[in-house]
């Protein structure tokens, strides 16, 4: 599966009716350590809140992710109103011996349930698929996390397997590029 997209875009801003995705820059900090120091959305990754030194570290490795690759997360904004509610993008990782794209998404928990996850997910693995021309995208859950097992779904990604990773239980969806697989 190709990692390195046809063109390198970690400048561009994809665009939803209701939200603006752009890449995630430095000075986005303060609004996303409000979502890392939610109790409620920091419950599915184990329940620890980030400190301000997690938070900068994190935030970090997601620009150089962007540098590296030419994409990444990218900090989520709402139209109506100019403010950062979460972040939502592609990371690059390892899982078993296969190097695969991760769909994530992260919201500040005053904003679930209104649809923004899954429109934020649905326009990144649009832009993965048609602009980067990735061939596959996977999404890591959380067991238990049935919340964002929805938003995979409403996606159009499928369950894959459940495994056990640095201790933790997941749900691996996934998503092939059905143009890739027209070529």
């Amino acid at each position: 599966m190709p990692i390195k997209p046809n063109s390198v875009d970690h400048q561009t801003t994809i665009e939803t009716p209701r939200l603006s995705l752009r890449p995630m820059q430095a000075t986005d900090i303060d609004s996303l350590l409000l979502i890392f120091t939610d109790p409620r959305v920091m419950a599915s990754f184990g329940g620890e809140l980030f400190t301000r030194e997690q938070m900068q570290r994190w935030l970090q490795r997601n620009l150089d992710h962007q540098t590296q690759y030419g994409y990444g997360l990218y900090s989520v904004i709402l139209k109506a109103n100019g403010v950062l509610i979460g972040n939502c993008g592609l990371e690059v990782m390892q899982v078993d011996s296969d190097t695969v794209a991760e769909l994530g998404y992260d919201f500040q928990s005053d904003y679930w349930h209104q649809g923004y996850a899954i429109e934020a997910a649905i326009a990144v693995r649009d832009h993965a698929f048609n602009v980067l021309g990735l061939s596959q995208l996977i999404n890591l859950i959380r067991v238990g996390n049935d919340a964002s097992r929805r938003v995979a779904e409403k996606v159009g990604m499928e369950f894959d397997s459940e495994f056990t990773r640095y201790g933790n239980q997941y749900w691996k969806f996934k998503i092939e590029n059905r143009i890739e697989q027209l070529k």
